[in-house]
């Protein structure tokens, strides 16, 4: 296994990842950026990997406390040893756990807030095969349903679940969690100002009842060149954070 020593949040994180395989990128800063942990509060990933977006939510939440789950072992090694090289182990840890199997099997109280970056494709017939070290990433083999399901169970009534995903998959993330949950915000990623959206991040609360509530977008890229927009250029940064409606 050959292993990268990388940094996020403009250095302020270190982070040891698999060369090959699915790597934290900037959909795990977007999703932490999203995080809304408050003090005090109890958050779980859900499929941490390494810990890119784990680590990254907590650095920028230091009054909650954060668990990871992910089911590969290998994986939850390297966030375990991310925890401690980032000295958040008072607060951060990461375990095995699957979202195929109950929640009650982790043996934890629902959390208060409940993120996650599930696998964006339910059919390998999709798509062309992903490498098999990137399979468990881009596929979930047991369904978004199935994610969606146990982070229902895994947050408690009145608790936040935010998640990134595919804009084309909008309507089956919002058919998958309405029935226990509401209040939905909808923030879509824009690649340019003038292109589609190709991710959204989604915010409920579960027995949420508030209307459904559509942001301004997020777009990530000028088209004049440069790497990323002021705005995405401080979330990456640690300097910003996304904000959700009251």
């Amino acid at each position: 296994m050959t292993l990268t020593y990388d940094h996020m949040l403009g250095g302020q994180l270190r982070l040891t990842q698999r060369k090959a395989g699915y790597r934290a990128g900037l959909d795990a800063a977007l999703l932490a950026a999203a995080c809304d942990a408050g003090a005090g509060a109890r958050a779980l990933e859900i499929g941490c990997g390494v810990g890119g977006a784990l680590l990254a939510a907590a650095h920028r939440r230091p009054s909650a406390r954060f668990t990871g789950i992910e089911r590969d072992g290998d994986a939850v090694n390297l966030a375990l040893a991310n925890i401690d090289a980032n000295a958040l182990h008072d607060r951060v840890t990461a375990r095995v756990g699957d979202v195929s199997k109950p929640f009650s099997r982790l043996g934890e109280a629902p959390f208060d807030a409940v993120f996650a970056n599930p696998p964006f494709f339910d059919d390998s017939g999709a798509l062309r095969g992903p490498a098999d070290a990137k399979r468990g990433a881009w596929i979930a083999d047991d369904g978004w349903p199935v994610w969606a399901s146990y982070m229902l169970k895994a947050v408690r009534d009145g608790g936040t679940i935010t998640l990134i995903h595919r804009a084309d998959r909008l309507a089956d993330i919002l058919a998958a969690l309405t029935p226990k949950s509401g209040s939905f915000q909808i923030l879509p990623i824009h690649p340019f100002a003038d292109a589609s959206a190709k991710r959204v991040l989604v915010r409920a609360v579960k027995t949420g009842k508030s209307p459904l509530v559509l942001l301004p977008p997020l777009v990530l890229h000028d088209r004049d060149g440069g790497k990323h927009t002021p705005t995405v250029e401080g979330i990456l940064r640690g300097e910003a954070a996304l904000v959700w409606t009251a």
